[in-house]
């Protein structure tokens, strides 16, 4: 497998994993402190390869040469200047083994660290004796042949530049500059995360960031603020919180799901590259690698362009006559549907009445999730097939990529279709993490881009390889929407390539902002065509607890402080429950000239919470 080069990786916005820490891999299999890691290259090189290849097979796509102090005035503290280019170029080497034994491909990134002395203005070594010690060890990397360089836990900014300066003299490759800080965020001598992060930006580093630190927590917490101090490239590379002293052994007390989660946000928050710093072993950079998964378009998994095979497309059916659902979109009609989840058994009397309820309250169509917060539940394509069949409601089947690799959702789509479910939003699905089963395994062959893709083909009558499947599937194919993602311009560019894909309508998020949503409603109608219809979701909060747990806990949900303290300000249940319905109303009157209708869900599936929001029927 060929990869591009690292600069061409991230000109094409690709996000990267870097590895886990190689010396505190080491000093698990019992290289104590007392030795110099980095000698390990040429002591213990089936070890260190060993760890590399562990590494890479939890799925990093970035090996660290193991380096970190090979440079000739930390060497020297073991009587090991001599060894310094053998040492450099065994880190190299070791790496490049790794990667070839396994048959996979990863770049091979030369680590430098910081030089263990002071230098001017603070301490005796000058900015020229340092960065010839930079450029002694970068040459050595450049010419074992790394693919980029990576200059880490770094704490004072003048010796960063330094070593930032020596290896673009050395060599025309990408630089990854990392600067450790304290728990406000700040570096050495009390400078702010900002600056620093201005200053790499200025001096020509490719990818900007920080590493160490106390934990992931603090990471994700200044993400923001490097975020409106450069457009470059951002890394974060946290260690698994503070070490504890554990029978003589510091031991880092974070589990690799706590760092998995920390990657998810910090994708979802606009981090371009991370990876894990001392104490990260490959179990972390596994469950970081899970979060890759998700966060990532896989959209060229499902095949798209011209049919691989002699059949060719059959006319689509036309949107209005998909459903009743699309007929009413189709027509411009203003639309509600209601959130019921499945059961969490196999008894669905309860469910059914809530249908019949707002079958009675004139509801268009029922929202089935699929594994909402990666519950486990009554299968979401039986639960809307039991309510057609049993009500004559229509469904909207929510259908998650969680789950499922390629084969099996054609499978699940074709019978969906064969059943006559007509009305399916893709979704990729929350990650088994958030749920009570953090060991069940995801899949994400594909995201929602791609299961819209796979969509739009099954409704010309192909399946995945190309072959005719008789007659087209005649899905009405919808998509989620944030209008409040952490990463907006992110959220926009996947809304576009979802509706380029073959989306036809979309269902948002709770809005709790209409400000927001209004500004997102700008952006989807300058799409071709004037856009898609959009429902916007709606949550009538029931209690303050329940307003706490939806700010806090339910991932893409924004809700304001200000409507937090309304609700705080209720000491009643009822009157909770009254000030979360008229929070609703207001939020529906001001954005209903600007959409075409509304989601609501139904909190614990209490169908009377939002019967006040649905338009009364003339008897």
């Amino acid at each position: 497998m060929s990869l591009p080069t690292f600069q061409q990786a991230l000109a094409a916005g690709t996000c990267v994993l870097f590895d886990g820490s190689t010396p505190s891999a080491l000093y698990d299999r019992g290289v104590f402190i007392n030795r110099s890691f980095d000698e390990a290259n040429l002591q213990s090189p089936d070890l260190v390869r060993g760890i590399h290849a562990e590494f890479l097979a939890a799925g990093a796509q970035v090996l660290t040469t193991n380096t970190w102090g090979a440079n000739r005035l930390k060497l020297a503290a073991y009587g090991l200047e001599g060894k310094l280019a053998d040492i450099n170029r065994a880190g190299v080497a070791l790496a490049r083994a790794a990667a070839a034994q396994q048959g996979s491909a990863a770049w091979v990134a030369g680590c430098l660290g910081p030089l263990g002395v002071r230098i001017e203005p603070w301490g005796p070594t000058s900015f020229d004796e340092a960065r010839a010690v930079f450029r002694e060890q970068a040459e050595l990397l450049a010419q074992a042949g790394v693919d980029l360089f990576v200059l880490e836990s770094f704490e004072d900014l003048n010796e960063i530049h330094q070593a930032l300066l020596a290896v673009k003299e050395t060599a025309d490759l990408p630089v990854v500059a990392m600067m450790s800080t304290d728990e406000e965020g700040r570096a050495l001598y009390g400078t702010e995360p900002e600056w620093f992060i201005r200053k790499l930006d200025e001096w020509g580093a490719d990818l900007v960031g920080t590493n160490g630190g106390n934990g992931p927590a603090p990471l994700l917490r200044l993400l923001e603020r490097f975020r409106t101090a450069t457009a470059k490239p951002i890394v974060l590379q946290p260690n698994p919180g503070l070490p504890r002293m554990v029978d003589g052994r510091l031991l880092y007390m974070a589990s690799p799901e706590y760092l998995g989660e920390f990657a998810r946000k910090a994708l979802a928050a606009g981090a371009r590259a991370v990876g894990g710093c001392s104490g990260t072993t490959p179990a972390h950079i596994r469950a970081m690698r899970g979060a890759f998964r998700q966060a990532q378009a896989f959209v060229q998994a499902a095949p798209t362009g011209a049919p691989t095979s002699q059949e060719q497309p059959q006319p689509e059916v036309p949107f209005a006559f998909r459903s009743r659902f699309s007929t009413k979109l189709a027509q411009g009609e203003f639309t509600h549907t209601v959130e019921l989840v499945p059961p969490k058994g196999m008894e669905y009397d309860k469910l059914l009445a809530k249908t019949r309820q707002c079958r009675a309250l004139g509801v268009d169509a029922i929202n089935v999730p699929d594994g909402p917060r990666a519950m486990a539940r009554m299968s979401a394509l039986a639960t809307a097939l039991i309510i057609e069949q049993h009500v004559g409601l229509e469904t909207i089947l929510h259908y998650a990529c969680r789950d499922r690799n390629l084969l099996g959702m054609q499978s699940d789509l074709l019978g969906a279709a064969g059943l006559g479910l007509r009305n399916l939003l893709a979704v990729t699905g929350d990650p088994p993490k958030l749920g009570p089963y953090p060991q069940a395994t995801a899949v994400f062959d594909v995201d929602a881009i791609g299961l819209v893709n796979m969509l739009k083909r099954l409704n010309t009558g192909l399946d995945l390889g190309g072959a005719g499947i008789g007659a087209p599937t005649r899905f009405s194919i919808g998509v989620g929407a944030n209008p409040v993602a952490p990463d907006l311009e992110r959220e926009r560019h996947r809304f576009r390539l979802k509706v380029e894909a073959g989306a036809q309508w979309a269902i948002t998020q709770p809005v709790f902002d209409a400000d927001s949503l209004f500004r997102f409603l700008d952006f989807a109608q300058s799409l071709g065509g004037g856009g898609i219809p959009i429902l916007a979701g709606i949550w009538p909060l029931k209690s303050l607890r329940n307003a706490e747990f939806m700010a806090n806990e339910v991932p893409g949900v924004v809700l304001p402080k200000s409507l937090l303290a309304r609700m705080a300000r209720r000491t009643t249940a009822e009157d909770q429950v009254k000030e979360g319905l008229d929070i609703a109303r207001e939020i529906i009157e001001a954005i209903r000239p600007r959409i075409q209708g509304l989601q609501l869900s139904a909190p614990f599936g209490q169908v009377e919470l939002v019967a006040p929001l649905l338009p009364r029927r003339e008897a």
